[in-house]
């Protein structure tokens, strides 16, 4: 046995028969600080290196690590403007793991993933710029995939993806709550308040972060994590951006906080050149943002709960805390206010995290 959750000598053989025939012993190690769908790196004796991927340990929630159907996104988005890994194969349950779990076996892609606060503070300020705005022009490619020519068409439902996102999401949080919240529940009932038309539907990505994306040379050489994916309003992966880019003095789940640093652009700078690379209308940008933090909170109550269900699940640095998914949450109400979406709760027994002047 090697990492938990896999079993060596089945990847070996799973290797083989893809195809990918590896030279002597396989080590394997996990990469990233995913606490979601678990990633290892593969290597054997001969500089051969891949990517095996498969969803926690434990009871999952329903939908919410469906490697398989990744994969099916990935390798329809080959030869897009879109760059992502190569798919080499999908195992069918119970092949590489102690559990009957399927995994994806892809291609390493070599680069640097922005995904602590060392490797974000040994970028030159000009870097940190031209790796922020790379992101959101990829962003803008991902939003302008051909559905039909790409068979992602029928990937999920063409109705407004804000309504789905709420009914999805506040389903989530009652079954992966750890304590009561009751501000979660009330940004709940402004976002419900507040729904924006939707007139347009692309491919979304659903969980669009720096940590998500592998750089390279100042811009983004692949796109990771497409566990999220379905179709749906091009501004909600653009308002799930702006949940992770803090500005200098506001909070965040944990520590990182790359998007404080010198050169990486502010929120508002991001939107306009998101804005100018799709040549969409952003005006309901503060929904989205509003929607993407309110998600932002849920997931990482759900990676909380993962993590203390079954410690075997937690990542290199940490989960979230209870006080880190307050402080969203918190954001979340005062970007709310600042738009005016939906009614704004009562202050009496407010977490004390909106009473900080964090500011949006």
């Amino acid at each position: 046995m090697g990492e938990p959750g896999v079993d060596v000598a089945a990847v070996r053989r799973a290797l083989a028969e893809l195809g990918q025939e590896p030279a002597g012993e396989l080590a394997l190690r996990r990469v990233g600080l995913g606490q979601s769908n678990l990633t290892y790196r593969v290597t054997d004796e001969r500089d051969g290196v891949w990517v095996l991927r498969r969803p926690p340990l434990g009871e999952l929630l329903e939908s919410a690590h469906d490697v398989l159907r990744e994969a099916r996104i990935l390798t329809a988005l080959t030869g897009t403007g879109v760059p992502v890994p190569k798919v080499y194969g999908v195992l069918e349950p119970g092949v590489v793991g102690v559990d009957a779990a399927p995994a994806v076996v892809m291609s390493w892609i070599d680069g640097t993933v922005v995904d602590r606060m060392p490797v974000a503070h040994g970028l030159a300020p000009g870097s940190r710029r031209e790796i922020a705005l790379s992101l959101v022009r990829t962003l803008a490619e991902v939003h302008r995939v051909d559905l039909v020519a790409t068979g992602l068409d029928g990937l999920a439902t063409h109705k407004p993806y804000a309504p789905r996102q709420l009914r999805r999401w506040s389903t989530q949080w009652e079954r992966s709550r750890t304590a009561g919240l009751p501000e979660v529940d009330a940004l709940t009932t402004r976002l419900r308040a507040a729904l924006p038309d939707e007139r347009e539907t692309t491919l979304v990505h659903g969980d669009f972060h720096l940590r998500n994306m592998i750089t390279s040379a100042g811009r983004v050489v692949a796109v990771l994590d497409w566990e999220l994916s379905t179709l749906g309003h091009p501004l909600a992966d653009l308002g799930s951006l702006l949940a992770y880019w803090a500005e200098p003095g506001e909070q965040g789940l944990d520590g990182f906080l790359p998007s404080t640093l010198e050169g990486f652009p502010s929120r508002a700078e991001l939107v306009a050149e998101y804005a100018a690379a799709s040549g969409r209308d952003v005006t309901d940008i503060d929904f989205w943002h509003a929607l993407g933090l309110w998600k932002l909170a849920i997931i990482a109550q759900g990676v909380l709960r993962r993590a203390t269900d079954d410690p075997r699940n937690r990542a290199a640095e940490g989960t979230p805390t209870p006080e880190g998914i307050a402080a969203v949450v918190a954001r979340a109400h005062a970007v709310a206010d600042a738009a005016r979406l939906g009614p704004a709760p009562s202050t009496a027994g407010a977490s004390p995290a909106r009473h900080r002047g964090i500011r949006t």
